[in-house]
């Protein structure tokens, strides 16, 4: 008896295995691995790092894969040309985000700019963004606010420098980089934002602070986080625990920035009729709010909200963590650190500190923040979805309609056909690229590097964030000399997740050059 379930469970398991192959054949669908588990699908797949296992599936199946986890199906693209087709010719048709738990809550319903479908509403916050908040007029507007916070950045890493009863001003020094880097980016964005800041030496402890410090470490946290429900709708319920914790955190996200819109709102009526948002230094948050007294019908309060958070989580997180990222690599590559030093040395010299005009001219460091962006893209995978209407011809396969597209970043920024020695730190790779200014904003070399994405969905925050990556981390090479801790290299793994932060915080030496910047920084 035991050996006859034996015998039908096999011939069930051919039975399935025969028409799941022959309904492929017959639909034209690209290829997907074997197994694929009734219900679950390919769930034994998606372990993490989930961008480096979906390139090893990649790299046995071929640069489009179709995968099914519960009731979604997920096409995963791995090569540039793929890529370009998904991204540039069909971009229209793959301009929608797949609907999440995570949308619905923080992305207000999915109205927010991250996670509104393609459409007017889309477009509407596309336009403010791009012509309001980070057109290079008002970034130029702004650009004292960087300043200042990386001056606070240089003074806060020396004052560690120096402190301790045995201090010597030439003495290497053990620093958490990553919580100098942090805080100043931070404090950036929300300067911007709301012209406050809650980080570093000098800040008045307050409860406002202490509330908006816990609130951005909890939506960190949010918004890398998926849920059972996302993909067995079915089984919803048993995330509930997890969904009612979003809204706990989304509540009292939403209530923060609710009463700082209140005190500017307060502000500016004070002021009256007078008042100018477009003076140097006004925060984001005004500017939105005058566009508010124009057309409320648009510029809702939920609206305000949905992009200045947006701006915040997305704007710290990519500026800090490639930051981070640089820094990481140079000390384990001494010699292109010495390199990066002496073209700061030869283009500024010691007489000043290091401007954003100068990015320019430093054709050498923006190579090297080009290579760590293909190294460590801070978006290893880039989250699409096809339309909900008709199915979609991709490479010659047929996509079905409301399938989650995975363009695996990662995989084509370091794959071997692709890329000589992808996993080797080469900045002079970018040399040409760089020389030339080649037209087509971080499209580089046919679709092989795009750390912010292409087409409809790129991140329009590519401009403030290479700013803000290039004076960081022009000013701390010219201030300050680095060194590994150790020995051994600093090892490189990364963080799990939607974003790709380092897994542990970069901790290395440092100590003041030997020429004198202090003076500079401190004035």
């Amino acid at each position: 008896m035991e050996d006859l379930w034996v015998y039908l469970a096999t011939l069930v398991a051919i039975y399935y295995v025969i028409s799941k192959s022959s309904k492929k054949k017959k639909e034209n669908l690209p290829p997907s691995p074997f197994p694929s588990l009734p219900i679950v699908g390919h769930l034994h797949l998606f372990k993490e790092p989930i961008h480096r296992n979906l390139a090893k599936v990649a790299d046995r199946y071929g640069p489009l894969v179709l995968l099914h986890m519960g009731g979604r199906r997920i096409l995963v693209v791995s090569s540039p040309s793929a890529a370009e087709e998904c991204l540039n010719q069909k971009d229209v048709q793959l301009a929608n985000r797949p609907e999440l738990v995570i949308s619905e809550i923080f992305g207000y319903k999915s109205t927010s700019m991250i996670w509104a479908p393609y459409g007017e509403l889309w477009r509407n916050l596309r336009r403010v963004t791009a012509q309001e908040l980070l057109s290079i007029h008002r970034l130029q507007l702004l650009a004292g606010i960087r300043c200042e916070e990386v001056k606070f950045l240089l003074r806060r890493i020396n004052n560690l420098l120096i402190s301790g009863n045995n201090s010597n001003k030439g003495d290497w020094k053990t620093l958490n980089v990553k919580i100098q880097l942090f805080e100043c980016v931070n404090n950036v964005m929300m300067r911007m934002i709301a012209g406050k800041r809650y980080y570093g030496e000098g800040i008045e402890e307050t409860k406002e602070g202490s509330r908006f410090r816990r609130l951005f470490t909890l939506n960190e946290k949010m918004g890398e986080v998926t849920t059972i429900g996302d993909f067995f709708p079915a089984l919803r319920l048993f995330s509930a625990w997890q969904e009612k914790n979003f809204r706990k955190v989304f509540k009292e996200t939403d209530d923060f920035f609710q009463e700082l819109m209140d005190q500017h709102r307060r502000r500016m009526e004070e002021v009256g009729e007078s008042y100018d948002s477009n003076r140097d230094g006004s925060s984001m948050i005004e500017v939105l709010l005058s566009l508010q007294k124009t057309d409320p019908e648009l510029y809702t309060d939920q609206m305000v909200k949905g992009l200045v958070l947006v701006m915040l989580l997305a704007g710290t997180d990519t500026s800090a963590a490639t930051s981070e990222w640089a820094i990481s690599l140079l000390i384990n590559n001494p010699d292109v650190l010495k390199k990066a030093q002496n073209e700061i040395d030869e283009v500024v010299g010691h007489h000043r500190l290091i401007e954003e005009s100068d990015m320019k001219d430093l054709v050498y460091l923006r190579c090297i923040i080009k290579e760590t962006l293909r190294l460590y893209p801070v978006a290893p995978v880039l989250i699409r979805n096809s339309s909900k209407d008709k199915t979609l011809n991709v490479g010659g396969y047929q996509i079905p309609r409301d399938t989650m597209v995975l363009v695996n970043l990662w995989a084509i920024q370091n794959d071997p056909n692709v890329w000589e020695e992808p996993r080797k730190f080469m900045p002079e790779r970018f040399h040409e690229d760089v020389v030339m200014n080649k037209p087509g904003g971080n499209i580089c070399q046919n679709y092989k590097a795009m750390p912010f994405g292409v087409g409809r969905r790129i991140c329009p925050g590519e401009g403030l964030a290479t700013r803000m990556i290039g004076l960081v981390l022009g000013s701390v090479l010219q201030c300050f000399e680095w060194e590994r801790v150790g020995k051994e290299l600093v090892e490189m793994e990364e963080c799990v997740g939607l974003t790709m932060p380092r897994a542990n915080p970069l901790i290395a030496k440092c100590r003041p050059r030997q020429h004198n910047m202090i003076n500079l920084f401190n004035a």
